[in-house]
């Protein structure tokens, strides 16, 4: 049994009595450890995918799998545990509150975690241990986002999802947070789900998930 199972999934938006499918008829696998990419065209269906991973929306037929539990058949309740327990999020924009410190921010997430990880020992751990005590406003596009990606760590997730983390950086900073991303990898065993629009990121992934109009191809 793989770590991640999509089977026949598929997400249908209805607008009055036009129904348009996000998602249609999905089938993959994903092991545990890999660095997986998902890439196509804007439209494509490549956030509605995350969001279901991520239990943020539900599938409207088919079946989602993590580590053997069915996440499609959760509750609310169930959803709700299983985002703050279970699932890291990392988005384009960084989402810091200014008035906090880096690490601040990453200790307001662990919060409402079972075990959180040492918010210190997860910002070093993104390479930004000297920068625990700076604002937002004093950190670089790059170190904003390894700050966000400490706050998605800090629960120890057993699953990291990414949508166009590197959308907002320059090409300097952007290929730093990649090389994070392949070091939580083989470093830490992380599972990581990234969509992106980058091919040279993609290009080195362990497994490419390519789509277009909802479906794989």
């Amino acid at each position: 049994m793989a770590f991640v199972e999509f089977r026949d999934v598929r997400k249908v938006y209805r607008m009055g009595e036009v129904e348009v499918a996000a998602v249609d008829g999905m089938t993959f696998d994903i092991e545990r450890g890999e660095l997986v990419v998902v890439v196509g065209p804007s439209g494509a269906g490549k956030t509605t995918l995350l969001n279901m991973l991520g239990g943020m929306d539900a599938c409207s037929s088919g079946t989602i799998m993590l580590d053997g539990r069915e996440i499609s058949a959760f509750s609310e309740k169930e959803l709700t545990y299983y985002r703050r327990y279970d699932i890291g999020f990392v988005f384009q924009f960084y989402n810091l509150v200014q008035n906090l410190t880096a690490l601040e921010n990453v200790e307001l997430a662990s919060q409402i975690c079972k075990d959180p990880l040492d918010a210190g020992t997860v910002l070093k751990q993104v390479g930004l241990g000297h920068r625990l005590d700076n604002f937002p406003a004093q950190l670089s596009g790059g170190e904003q986002q390894r700050v966000a990606i400490a706050r998605a760590l800090v629960n120890s997730p057993a699953v990291l999802l990414a949508d166009e983390p590197s959308g907002n950086l320059d090409s300097h900073n952007r290929d730093e947070i990649h090389r994070l991303f392949f070091e939580l990898r083989d470093r830490l065993g992380q599972t990581i789900v990234i969509v992106t629009h980058d091919e040279h990121l993609a290009a080195m992934a362990d497994r490419r998930i390519t789509m277009s109009d909802g479906r794989i191809l």
